[in-house]
């Protein structure tokens, strides 16, 4: 049902001579985002947390709130070593000529999402249809056996090729189950109006579904790789936006995702189109979601920068207030998470990741058993 409602809605937006394609008004001129304040992890309202000593990480077992940094040194297990089995990867492109949930969208080259003068909540979006093309990356560790039964992770940001060599290490060091990794592409442009907006920003379990229903079949049978359908050996990873995917395919369907690994998570209000179920996007996740709901069986890891992203047109777009804000609702409702907030650090902080994704993926993947 939600896939037909997504489908109807967008039907409708492209087709109505009303829509805010139709109001749009004329094509703004791009502001320069101004730089991001640094922002003090001790701040009244953010979650308590425990400071490290610099260079330092907590442990795989330890949920809570933790503070690193400022020095971001890479991880032995970010570098490829000699006599370590290396896995296979493969990579293979998708067409939207290729998708039935996902035909293609693409917004006005140079435009912007405005505030709807009417109502600043909701946005005005010049976008219309598109074709696009996406890469996906499948890792196959050396030790899969073809065609045995294997836990799986999907990333939401394209080939990924520190993620593969990460889990060579863990996998070799028994830190992390034998897995299959698939690294999706999205299908381009960001934000509101886009296809990557679409794909990653939208409250709903579509994305999920494209996934299971357009990429994982792909792959199990052009690689010979069978993939768990148990919940429990199923992960979802991004940054950005694609952590907020990667959120909403565990929230939206844990019958299909247990295990969650967000980088300065997209839990503000991206979300279009407008949806009255969820006005504020994915900021609803903190707001209302998960303290209005019973708890699900999720596992999660969560970073976020201090000098991670801020817009200040309305009050639903600090990154870091997202991010602490989750951090203390999933404490309050008991759930199993370790978050990061790391000093001296943007937004998807690339000597972050490389600091600290064996320790996500160690934590990720705690407790694991096929049985």
């Amino acid at each position: 049902m939600i896939l037909v409602y997504l489908t109807a809605a967008l039907l409708y937006f492209f087709a109505s001579p009303c829509s805010a394609v139709a109001q749009s008004p004329a094509t703004p001129q791009a502001a320069a985002r101004p730089t991001a304040p640094t922002r003090d992890p001790h701040t009244t309202g953010y979650v308590k947390a425990k400071e490290l000593q610099d260079g330092n990480l907590p442990s795989a077992q330890q949920n809570g709130n933790f503070i690193v940094g400022p020095t971001h040194n890479a991880a032995p297990e970010m570098s490829v070593k000699e006599g370590v089995p290396q896995g296979q990867v493969f990579e293979f492109t998708m067409n939207s000529t290729d998708s039935k949930i996902y035909p293609g969208v693409m917004r006005e080259p140079g435009t912007f999402a405005q505030p709807d003068p009417a109502d600043p909540t909701k946005l005005i979006v010049n976008s219309h249809p598109a074709p696009y093309s996406r890469k996906v990356a499948v890792y196959v560790p050396r030790q899969y056996v073809a065609g045995a039964e294997a836990p799986f992770i999907v990333g939401t940001d394209g080939p990924d090729k520190t993620l593969f060599t990460a889990l060579d290490n863990l996998i070799a060091e028994k830190r992390v189950p034998v897995m299959i990794a698939i690294s999706i592409g999205n299908g381009g442009g960001d934000a509101q109006g886009s296809q990557r907006g679409l794909e990653y920003d939208t409250m709903s379990g579509v994305y999920a579904q494209f996934v299971e229903t357009e990429v994982l079949p792909y792959v199990e049978k052009q690689y010979n790789i069978k993939l768990t359908k148990n919940p429990e050996g199923r992960a979802a990873m991004g940054c950005s936006s694609g952590a907020a995917a990667a959120m909403a395919m565990a929230w939206y369907r844990p019958d299909l995702y247990h295990r969650v690994l967000s980088y300065s998570g997209t839990f503000v209000y991206q979300q279009w189109p407008y949806n009255a179920e969820t006005p504020h996007g994915a900021w609803e996740f903190h707001d209302t979601l998960i303290a209005n709901s019973p708890k699900k069986p999720l596992r999660i890891w969560m970073q976020v920068s201090d000098r991670d992203n801020l817009i200040t047109r309305d009050n639903y777009h600090d990154w870091v207030l997202a991010n602490e804000r989750m951090a203390k609702v999933l404490a309050q409702k008991g759930y199993r998470y370790q978050f990061l907030f790391t000093r001296n650090a943007s937004h998807c902080d690339h000597g972050v990741r490389l600091q600290t994704l064996p320790l996500a993926l160690e934590y990720v993947w705690h407790g694991y058993s096929k049985k």
